[in-house]
């Protein structure tokens, strides 16, 4: 089954309707609850991310029997340093966002803390996609 969603850049009322819908609709479709938290948690991260720092974009799911993938696209300004950016901590957050209680630097090392597998493909000035995955068994 695929699903697609589109994330609203800046708009910090609707951010993690798709996460929020992934996780209902595996919990309907009778997934492990630890295969549901994993899901909901990285595709949470990368679509905050999506919200803060480029201004939106797509997400697609693909969810099977033993994997579930999730390809998240963006049309933001791209990731300058992925190994930086990777670390905890770190984040180019503004300071706006950050009194909001987001941009802790904890987004991409959650994705990988919670994925089985995470590639990130960005081109600075053009978006940057993330594509990962959870294995079910």
């Amino acid at each position: 089954m695929k699903y697609h969603y589109e994330v609203s850049g800046d708009d910090f009322t609707r951010a993690g309707e798709a996460s929020g819908a992934v996780k209902a609709t595996l919990k309907r479709l009778g997934f492990p609850p630890e295969v549901i938290r994993r899901v909901a948690i990285a595709m949470y991260e990368g679509e905050i991310n999506m919200v803060i720092h480029a201004d939106g974009g797509d997400i697609n799911v693909d969810v099977e029997p033993d994997l579930i993938t999730m390809v998240l696209s963006d049309r933001g300004p791209g990731i300058p340093d992925i190994d930086k950016a990777m670390q905890e901590g770190f984040s180019t957050a503004p300071e706006t966002v950050r009194n909001l209680g987001f941009g802790a630097g904890m987004g991409l090392p959650n994705i990988k803390k919670y994925t089985d597998s995470l590639d990130i493909a960005t081109e600075l000035g053009k978006g940057t996609t993330i594509t990962m995955t959870v294995r079910v068994a």
